[in-house]
């Protein structure tokens, strides 16, 4: 189910050391969700690369590595270079990593431009707007929330998303809370509001 590499399994301890719950099982569940996704779309994409950029893709929202200055995504794409050479991995494949995490909260990227960033794009989105709804059958939803339960991550990445906007005026973050109604997509995410049939 997940990818079997040594980089693979730090990034998923580092991700269980320094995540809430709600944003351990966001990362998995974007993994997931966009791997599922990329699958039924015939997207081929590059499985450890994808699965280190979702479970560090938030990590700069963390109270140990939130950055005062940077967007969340920029520190948390500058760690994942750090852990992507720390692991051994080329600088090049490293700085792959920080890209997609720094593009998950930019415009839409095509599948053929970026396959990897366009799977987070999707997955995030999904998660915590609720954008691309069609893709994910009500059945699917209910399987997923039982493996790896949402734990009120709404009002967690909400909150996250708010602070992340009053002090860093100029950020993505800004951008999703101040003018494109954030509070109100994620009370209306049906992800937030799906209860088992």
């Amino acid at each position: 189910m997940f990818p079997e590499t040594p980089a693979a399994a730090a990034a998923l301890s580092v991700a269980t050391r320094f995540h809430s719950p709600a944003l351990l099982n966001h990362s998995v569940r974007c993994y997931l969700w966009g791997t599922t996704y990329g699958r039924a779309h015939g997207i081929t994409f590059d499985d450890e690369l994808f699965y280190v950029s979702a479970m560090l893709h938030d990590i700069g929202l963390t109270e140990a590595f939130d950055n005062h200055r940077l967007p969340f995504e920029v520190a948390g794409g500058d760690l994942a270079w750090v852990f992507g050479v720390a692991a051994g991995w080329p600088e090049e494949r490293a700085a792959r990593a920080a890209e997609i995490i720094v593009l998950h909260m930019r415009d839409d990227v095509s599948p053929s431009a970026d396959p990897e960033s366009h799977l987070l794009q999707v997955a995030t989105s999904w998660e915590v707007v609720g954008r691309h709804s069609e893709e994910f059958p009500p059945d699917a939803r209910t399987e997923m929330l039982a493996r790896y339960p949402w734990l009120g991550f709404g009002a967690e990445v909400l909150a996250n998303f708010t602070d992340q906007a009053g002090r860093k005026p100029n950020s993505a973050s800004a951008a999703s809370v101040e003018r494109r109604n954030m509070a109100g997509l994620v009370a209306a995410n049906p992800l937030d509001n799906h209860r088992p049939a």
